[in-house]
């Protein structure tokens, strides 16, 4: 009665027998493709997790470099500033990380809640009354008459270009393990199980325990069990290409490092040209949002620290040079995995699982 391994010669092997060898192919192929993928599979984890370790780590310092420009030239609004300066980081990352978010959305929430403190803390200081009503017309306000300028939308413009790579890739990155995921555990056929039996276990049911397949013979079982998987192979291909596009685009002129410690910079900017602005902003708010209650003496707004770029920064973009190593690296060990779902059928008729040296196997069917 046996379904598989029908032979001409007294067979030692049963019908349950032939069911528990079908269930031994596949718990033995999915353990070979995952022994395939692990090298793979543990070189993308392994630039996920530096690629996050080096892009949390940019974020921490670019926060506390933002911060430490209220802490020294805006010391009236630096406690008040700390809240948009860490969702405006909160946001960035979350973008990176692909949510459904814009870079213009974040910084553009960043500026309307940055103007009512330029605007009461160093345009007029002497405002005591900051209701709620007036601050929600001081950030609606801001859309319509651009206090900070053409330097709003320049940080839009520098983020959206080195943050739009990182996105990518980061999803691109977590893409390419769930390809190796699901090839490791396609099912395989009816007819491919019994394929991969006949090649590997019906030699036993004659008592040729030794005997191991064809190379040709095996290279056939294996194409034709993994023909969906191999069908991937103009995908993969055209993948590494884009992974490779995107960590140039990352090392080129849109370089996140340089871009997130720019935003300390560019906020400087858009304050400094807001205050220079004082008057006709004033004139044009007081007329908006009418005029809130002022102190007895107004206190001068001249108190204007131009902030010059700490050279921590120069250190810092050179400290994670090593980043782009790492994404060289990378990207040269992608290259070189181009062919890894064509030649998979190759692979794993590679090694213990043929004879190689000797000029007796089995062919499907008998001893040649």
């Amino acid at each position: 009665d046996l379904q598989i391994c029908q032979h001409r010669a007294p067979t030692c092997c049963t019908k349950k027998m032939e069911e528990s060898y079908q269930a031994a192919v596949r718990r033995e192929r999915t353990q070979s493709i995952q022994a395939l993928n692990f090298e793979l599979k543990y070189m993308i984890v392994g630039h996920i997790t530096a690629f996050q370790e080096a892009f949390e780590s940019l974020l921490r310092f670019a926060e506390n470099h933002t911060s430490s420009l209220f802490e020294t030239a805006y010391r009236p609004m630096a406690k008040e500033a700390a809240e948009p300066v860490k969702e405006l980081f909160t946001d960035i990352s979350l973008y990176i990380l692909g949510a459904e978010t814009t870079v213009e959305s974040a910084v553009l929430r960043f500026f309307d809640s940055l103007f009512p403190l330029v605007y009461s803390r160093l345009i007029n200081p002497g405002i005591t009354d900051l209701s709620e009503d007036y601050t929600e017309c001081l950030r609606l306000t801001r859309q319509d008459i651009n206090p900070f300028g053409r330097y709003s939308k320049n940080m839009v413009t520098e983020l959206s270009k080195s943050l739009w790579a990182s996105r990518m890739l980061s999803q691109a990155l977590s893409l390419g393990i769930e390809v190796i995921n699901t090839t490791e555990h396609a099912a395989l056929t009816k007819e491919c199980s019994k394929a991969l039996v006949r090649m590997q276990y019906c030699p036993h049911c004659q008592g040729l325990t030794l005997i191991r397949p064809c190379v040709g013979y095996c290279l056939n079982v294996m194409r034709g069990c993994l023909a969906s998987v191999s069908e991937l192979d103009a995908q993969w291909r055209e993948y590494i290409s884009t992974l490779e596009y995107l960590t140039n685009e990352m090392a080129a002129s849109h370089d996140l490092e340089i871009a997130l410690t720019g935003i300390r910079n560019s906020i400087n900017e858009a304050i400094l040209h807001a205050q220079l602005n004082g008057p006709q902003l004033s004139a044009t708010v007081d007329k908006v949002c009418g005029q809130p209650k002022q102190q007895e003496g107004n206190l001068s707004s001249d108190n204007i620290v131009p902030v010059k770029e700490a050279t921590e920064t120069r250190t810092f973009v050179m400290a994670h040079a090593s980043l782009n190593n790492k994404r060289r690296e990378f990207i040269n060990y992608m290259k070189r995995s181009r062919t890894f779902h064509a030649s998979i059928a190759e692979r794993l008729c590679d090694g213990d699982l043929v004879m190689r040296d000797s000029s007796t196997c089995w062919n499907g069917e008998d001893v040649v």
